[in-house]
């Protein structure tokens, strides 16, 4: 498993007039999670997609929402692959705020996609071997 955590705060504009972080935002927040996740895994999507001509078209999102988040918060994005990736891969997210609450939980599926044959391809063998590491048993070293 690979897991990767970030910090983001809640953003005046991103509140409704609760003060609440508006729901639309968690999809977002779940793509900062994900992109900040391959980003520290010394890829990025801008060279998935520049260089290697893959982009990862979101093919579902589900989440759940447990508790607000509030304007000036300062909230924790964890992001986790449980699985090596294949056509598809999935990111589980939750979002816990300053007291280490549960806010948000979720996942997000996306395919990689060939931008010259626009066809659904096997994840690329460049990031596959940055992941396998962490998938491994001790076993297996």
């Amino acid at each position: 498993m690979y897991t990767h955590e970030i910090q983001i705060r809640v953003r005046y504009g991103e509140t409704d007039k609760m003060g609440y972080l508006y729901y639309g935002n968690y999809a977002e927040y779940f793509e900062v999670g994900r992109v900040e996740m391959i980003r520290s895994l010394g890829l990025s999507y801008k060279e998935l997609e520049d260089v290697h001509g893959i982009w990862l078209p979101v093919v579902s999102l589900e989440m759940r929402f447990v508790r607000p988040a509030y304007y000036d918060e300062l909230l924790t994005l964890r992001s986790e692959l449980r699985t090596l990736p294949d056509e598809h891969i999935t990111f589980h997210v939750e979002i816990f705020n300053e007291k280490k609450k549960l806010v948000n939980a979720g996942r997000v599926r996306l395919c990689f996609f060939d931008a010259t044959s626009k066809k659904v391809v096997h994840a690329p063998e460049y990031l596959l071997e940055k992941l396998r590491p962490h998938f491994q048993t001790p076993a297996d070293r």
